[in-house]
This record gives structure tokens, C-alpha cells and sequence, in this order.
């Protein structure tokens, strides 16, 4: 009995491989007889599993297109061919399932799939196989403490394998992503693109995660949101007193008195002028002043009872 491939499939003559193969996925799971109890669908399944076997081969469909039904099984004729030799017959092997196994993958296809209702293209079944998702792609993503005070715009171009429209081939193709970074973020902090990691036709993509790294800075050391400040100053200015110029990351320069006597766990601590806090960013933390005291490394005995008479030191004789 002839038959009509295309008309097997519900499809056009100007139909391409993609069509073909979104046809077939969808008829055949539809009238697969583990699924449709129908009288009829299992001879349905049969005519899509051969339909399918020639459509999606170049060779055969070219010869279906030009000769039908009957060139393609029982041979071009002689005038068509060179040398005058026939092409070889086509049979179909007459397994619908190896068919079905060939296209979807596994022994039991059935086992790992789930149905769908969809609203889609065709309006009927989408199935797809039960995958499970890589592990997470983890990057460093470092930052200068100017970044994690102001907020920044970091653009990350990645290259990754995404599949072709025939969903069995693939390609690395390049993508960029964007990170708004918030004032106030603090190392450890993750920021999570779902499923854009490789593509491939039985897993789903990892997530790639960024994780802050804080760049060391030059004057300042972050302390969750306050920023520590240390100042080298002599034992003179220590006892006698002196002021700090500090320039700000929002570039203010502040002129900061010191009265007391610093002594080697002294710091003074200035309310609002460190990080911005990140659950708040119009709230920031503190700038904590800290003093290395640089000590004469020799005294004379005159300076030595100088400054014995000055802070009115009595020693036992």
C-alpha cells in the first residue's frame, strides 16, 4: 500500500528537519500504545515510526520527494541513474520502538518522562526527558572597596554550549551578563544566574554563581560595615596630642582632633562615616581610627630624665 509520509506526519511538502522532528515528538508519544489504548494507535505508531526513518534522512526523503512510494522501494529506475545501475530498495526495519528509542534515547524511554499540558505551537502533549541539573559553577568575582561603597555595573562575558534549533546538535556561543552590584555588599556574597551554564540534550544547565571577593585596599580595612583606619604617629604627638586628615571612599577629607593620650588599645570611633550597610544603604557604619605608636629606639640620659621630670616619675632608689 502506498503511503504519504508527509500526510503521516501532518505535514506540508515544504516541510524542514526541524518540522519533521517536532512532528514526529509530537505523534508519536500521542499514539504510543503504552500510552494510547485506542484500537488503530498502534498501527498509527507504526506508519510515524516509518514515515519518520525516511523523512529524516536526506537520501531517503530526496528519493521519496522525486520517485514516491515506489522508487523509494523498489529502486530509481535504470534511466535515472548513472551507469545504469538501480538504487538499492528501501524496507523499513519494521520496529516502531527502535524508532521511538533512536530519537528519544534509552532502552525505556517512558521511564524518565513526565506529560505536560501545553497551550503551545500544537496544542497537545509536550513531553521531556526527567533531568537532572549540574552542580553549580562557582567564579570569583573581585571587587575594590570603591565598588562595595559606591554600587557599580559589572558586565561578565562567559562563553557556554547552547543547543541548535534541531535540539540535537550544539554550539559555544558567547553571553553577557550583568551585575548590579549594591553598596554595601560584603565578601561571601553570592549573586546566582539560574540555567545558564552548558546546554545539552539529556541535563539540565548548572547555575553560575559569582562570589564577591573584596580587593585589599590602601588605607582602609573593612570591618563587616565599619571601616578601620590606622594612623603612624610619634610618642611625642601619642602624649601630647595631634589631629589626622583622613579622605573618605565618598572623597570628604575629614580633620580629626585627638586630645587624649593614645595609648596602645586607643581608638576613636566616628558614627556614620564607614560602609554603607547593605539592608540599608542610606545607614552606614562607623570609621574606627586605630594608632601604631612609633617608640624612640634609643634614649640618652639627658632626654631620659627629661622626661622623667615631665611626667613626674618617682622611682624607688
Amino acid at each position: 500500500m502506498n503511503r504519504d509520509y508527509y500526510e503521516t506526519l501532518e505535514l506540508n511538502r515544504n516541510a524542514t528537519n526541524i518540522d519533521i522532528k517536532k512532528a514526529y515528538r509530537r505523534l508519536a508519544l500521542k499514539f504510543h500504545p503504552c500510552k494510547n489504548k485506542e484500537h488503530g494507535s498502534k498501527e498509527i505508531f507504526h506508519r510515524l515510526g516509518e514515515a519518520y526513518d525516511v523523512l529524516s534522512d536526506p537520501r531517503k526523503k530526496a528519493t521519496y520527494d522525486k520517485f514516491g512510494d515506489e522508487g523509494l522501494k523498489g529502486g530509481i529506475p535504470v534511466e535515472f541513474t548513472k551507469g545504469g545501475a538501480w538504487s538499492s530498495k528501501y524496507t523499513y526495519h519494521g520496529n516502531p520502538d527502535k524508532t521511538f528509542r533512536q530519537f528519544f534515547g534509552g532502552d525505556n524511554p517512558f521511564a524518565d518522562f513526565y506529560t505536560i499540558e501545553s497551550a503551545l505551537q500544537f496544542s497537545s502533549l509536550v513531553v521531556g526527558v526527567e533531568k537532572t541539573q549540574d552542580s553549580p559553577i562557582e567564579r570569583d568575582l573581585p571587587l575594590s572597596l570603591d565598588d562595595l561603597f559606591h554600587g557599580c555595573i559589572k558586565k561578565i562575558k562567559i562563553s557556554r554550549r547552547v543547543m541548535n534549533e534541531d535540539e540535537q546538535t550544539s554550539s559555544i556561543k558567547d553571553k553577557i551578563l550583568t551585575i548590579e552590584v549594591k553598596p554595601g555588599w560584603t565578601e561571601g556574597t553570592r549573586i546566582i544566574f539560574p540555567k545558564e551554564g552548558d546546554q545539552g540534550p539529556n541535563c539540565i544547565p548548572a547555575d553560575i554563581v559569582f562570589i564577591v571577593r573584596e580587593k585589599p585596599h590602601h588605607l582602609f580595612t573593612r570591618q563587616l560595615s565599619d571601616l578601620i583606619y590606622k594612623a603612624k604617629i610619634s610618642l611625642e604627638m601619642a602624649l601630647t596630642g595631634f589631629s589626622v586628615d583622613v579622605e573618605t571612599l565618598d572623597g570628604k577629607l575629614l580633620t580629626i582632633p585627638v586630645n587624649d593620650i593614645v595609648h596602645l588599645s586607643y581608638k576613636k570611633v566616628l558614627s556614620g562615616e564607614g560602609m554603607p550597610l547593605p539592608q540599608d544603604p542610606t545607614q552606614r557604619g562607623s570609621l574606627i581610627l586605630t594608632f601604631d605608636v612609633k617608640f624612640p629606639e634609643k634614649l640618652c640620659a639627658e632626654s631620659k630624665q627629661l622626661i622623667k621630670q615631665a611626667l613626674n616619675l618617682k622611682y624607688p632608689h
